[in-house]
């Protein structure tokens, strides 16, 4: 594999961890260990397991048969295709709104802008990527920039708020608590909706497909699951000390109030920092691959693909400026996100056994089988946090 191929690579793995680390991602991760404590690095732990046998399965069937997972569900079963592409694309123009929002409060703390005219901004930086000539080099290049700066930024917020790892570590194989709510939730922020198949269909657009690719997938595969749970992990760790030392968090902007608490006034602007760089890659995000899950259906929208990608940032901007996000709505499409898992992956292990989608190629049965828990685990978890949510 050339030297382009293996940083197309690393764009994929980045491109699919930012479009999971989002507005999203980091209120997600703030709430839950609010609620839950240290007992959330179970919910991590198991979540990652969880997150690494979709993701792989996934990416493999989908560069294997050298098709878009839409085309993938069709020859399943037709019409299934068209099922999956709405969904993901009404869930993906969902957390844009989101991710809007999210970028006009980064630029908010960092520079004081009114949130929406901040929305606006980052609305027109993420179509700027896409009138690029080279946008795809360009996506790649924006999501490790902004991706490798978060770890760092989260490295040192994780260190100034003096974690107790020790319960940490222990809690995350010894847990006292659990919740079904915070695993669906959790899986469906970073596998869930579109997020799996932005790295996927990144690779098909680069030309990394076959069985003779399927190693470089994937490393790509679990590259991007390491990128996103690196982060998590850090947020959890730097939430549950500031926590630990009997800080009670904002409710209407958990995330914010980790980092002020954590490093005063300069943590406050890291947080400005890290929100619009999570909001602005997964606004990229979002929309690259929401659009490439309906270009297909008729040739003037595979011609117009910039276009229609570009349209897709302005609709979610203008949704967003009219009719704002209320911040319990990132929680809830990032379950609604997790009940898309289990008919995404189930079609992908059906199509992994048909001939005539993936050729020659044999699903190992170390996937398959975990894939098959990871698809009635989640249905049976998003019934049971249904019926809560009923109650």
């Amino acid at each position: 594999m050339g030297k382009y191929n293996w940083s197309v690579l690393l764009g994929a793995a980045f491109l699919m961890a930012t479009s999971a680390i989002g507005p999203g991602f980091l209120t997600q991760t703030a709430v839950f260990t609010a609620q839950l404590g240290a007992n959330f690095g179970f919910i991590i732990l198991l979540s990652i397991l969880i997150d690494a046998v979709a993701q792989l399965n996934i990416w493999r069937v989908i560069t294997v048969a050298d098709q878009p997972a839409q085309e993938v569900a069709n020859r399943v079963l037709p019409g299934l295709g068209y099922l999956v592409s709405f969904l993901v694309f009404l869930g993906g123009m969902a957390f844009n709104i989101g991710n809007l929002a999210g970028a006009g409060l980064g630029l908010n703390v960092l520079a004081g802008l009114d949130v929406e005219h901040g929305a606006i901004i980052s609305a027109a930086i993420a179509i700027g990527i896409f009138l690029y000539k080279e946008a795809g080099k360009a996506m790649d290049l924006f999501t490790k920039g902004l991706g490798l700066l978060m770890i760092m930024l989260m490295l040192y917020v994780a260190y100034q708020s003096k974690p107790p790892m020790a319960e940490a570590l222990v809690r995350s194989v010894a847990p006292t608590q659990f919740s079904f709510a915070a695993v669906l939730t959790i899986v469906g922020g970073t596998v869930g909706g579109y997020i799996t198949f932005a790295g996927a269909h990144r690779l098909l657009d680069a030309r990394i497909t076959g069985q003779e690719n399927l190693r470089a997938v994937n490393r790509g595969a679990i590259g991007a699951i390491g990128i996103a749970s690196l982060m998590r992990v850090l947020l959890f760790v730097t939430a549950l000390g500031v926590i630990s030392a009997g800080n009670v968090l904002d409710s209407n902007n958990p995330p914010a109030s980790i980092f002020k608490l954590a490093s005063g006034q300069i943590g406050y602007k890291l947080f400005g920092l890290v929100m619009w760089s999570a909001a602005i890659t997964s606004v990229v995000g979002a929309a690259y691959t929401s659009v490439s899950f309906i270009r297909n259906f008729h040739p003037r929208i595979a011609r117009l693909n910039r276009t229609v990608t570009i349209g897709f940032i302005l609709v979610s901007c203008i949704i967003y400026v009219i009719v704002g996000r209320p911040i319990k709505t990132l929680i809830v499409v990032g379950a609604l996100n997790g009940l898309i898992l289990p008919l995404s992956l189930g079609i992908m292990l059906v199509a992994a056994y048909r001939s005539k989608i993936v050729g020659a190629y044999k699903q190992p049965l170390w996937l398959s089988v975990p894939g098959v828990a990871v698809v009635l685990l989640m249905t049976w978890m998003g019934y049971q946090t249904i019926v809560q949510l009923l109650e």
